[in-house]
């Protein structure tokens, strides 16, 4: 069997993650494993583990290109012998389903977000994601929101949250000098408690609300705002501003993106997810606790599904600075979390193992 997926980029993200743990899987059952991707960061990786990579410009929305897109699909389709092609975002999606149609293969999507719409035209174009034999939902609040946005029959919706890698996020197999390291380069002291914030540099994120919280905390407690700005420079003076008006920000550190995320949890004291709009599933949620961290989450979408509060983290309400600075003061007083049993959680409901296994299950269900 021969699966295709599509995906924007192969920059750091969950869907590009799930991409290529899903090649990885396939290729050791003994498939075939194809991308459609323009590349980015994580290509190599893609291409060292034995996939291949047909490098075009995927998530393109040019219309004026759109049927040359579906042509050269086709031709790799039957070059390839591809049995499914599987899309993992809207814009591929488009010319993927035209091209499945054409070469009479099935066509599925895995609806990784929240897809809003405001107009008629935006829900149709969204709709695409539910076209195909089945759709993915990577959470159960998904699933709904396909059911009530789309109106898709139930049964041909199927949830397979994201997967975490428990070998890879083992604090065990992390150096105690690797952790120094890393927060030194924080600028931190001994003694400063380290709260760290991963995720694109983005409003709905809600990093303003954390530069916030740490206002009303003691002088020990770090807040590491980690990520990509993406271009966003504005939005990034902006909470450095924030930072300068709230008196933190000799507290505040901004660290770029890292592709050594076991690292980066080992080395924090609490991690937090103070998205302001719900997020799909949560990836940071999941590998904090994977790493027996505890966790600070907005009551809210995916976390509501992978957070057990007072057990293996707290939910906050959204937007509400206060609430979460009560929240790390709870954790930093001695609330009493087991690592053990968060990364028990984790591994019995949220592994990269169980996205495989369910995965391949719909591949063998349509091919």
């Amino acid at each position: 069997m021969n699966v295709l997926q599509l995906t924007p980029e192969l920059n750091a993200g969950g869907v590009e993650g799930t991409t290529l743990e899903m090649a990885e899987a396939l290729i050791k059952a003994g498939h075939g494993a194809h991308v459609v991707s323009a590349g980015g960061r994580m290509a190599d990786d893609l291409t060292a583990m034995g996939a291949v990579l047909h490098p075009m410009d995927i998530g393109s929305k040019n219309i004026l290109t759109y049927w040359r897109r579906v042509k050269a699909l086709c031709a790799l389709i039957k070059s390839h012998d591809i049995d499914i092609i599987h899309a993992r975002s809207r814009a591929p999606a488009w010319p993927g389903l035209a091209a499945a149609r054409k070469m009479n293969i099935p066509f599925i999507a895995t609806y990784h977000g929240i897809y809003n719409a405001k107009s008629a035209l935006k829900r149709r174009y969204n709709a695409v994601m539910t076209r195909g034999e089945l759709t993915i939902a990577n959470s159960n609040m998904t699933k709904d929101h396909i059911i009530r946005e789309h109106g898709l029959d139930p049964a041909r919706i199927i949830v397979i949250p994201r997967g975490v890698d428990m070998a890879k996020f083992d604090s065990a197999h992390i150096k105690p000098s690797d952790i120094a390291s890393t927060r030194q380069a924080w600028g931190l002291m001994p003694g400063d408690y380290a709260v760290l914030l991963p995720g694109r540099l983005t409003a709905w994120k809600g990093q303003p609300i954390a530069v916030l919280a740490l206002a009303a905390l003691p002088q020990n407690i770090k807040l590491i705002i980690m990520g990509d700005a993406q271009g966003r420079d504005d939005y990034v003076a902006s909470l450095k501003s924030l930072a300068q008006t709230s008196g933190t920000a000799a507290r505040v550190t901004f660290a770029a993106h890292s592709a050594d995320m076991p690292l980066m949890l080992a080395a924090s004291d609490i991690v937090l997810s103070t998205s302001v709009e719900p997020e799909a599933f949560g990836r940071i949620a999941v590998e904090a606790q994977a790493m027996g961290k505890p966790i600070i989450a907005t009551a809210h979408g995916g976390s509501l599904e992978t957070v057990l509060p007072q057990q293996t983290g707290l939910w906050v309400p959204p937007g509400d600075s206060r609430a979460l600075s009560e929240a790390i003061i709870n954790v930093h007083g001695g609330a009493k979390f087991d690592p053990e049993f968060a990364r028990a959680h984790i591994r019995a409901n949220f592994s990269k193992q169980q996205l495989q296994e369910k995965t391949l299950a719909v591949y063998s269900r349509l091919g």
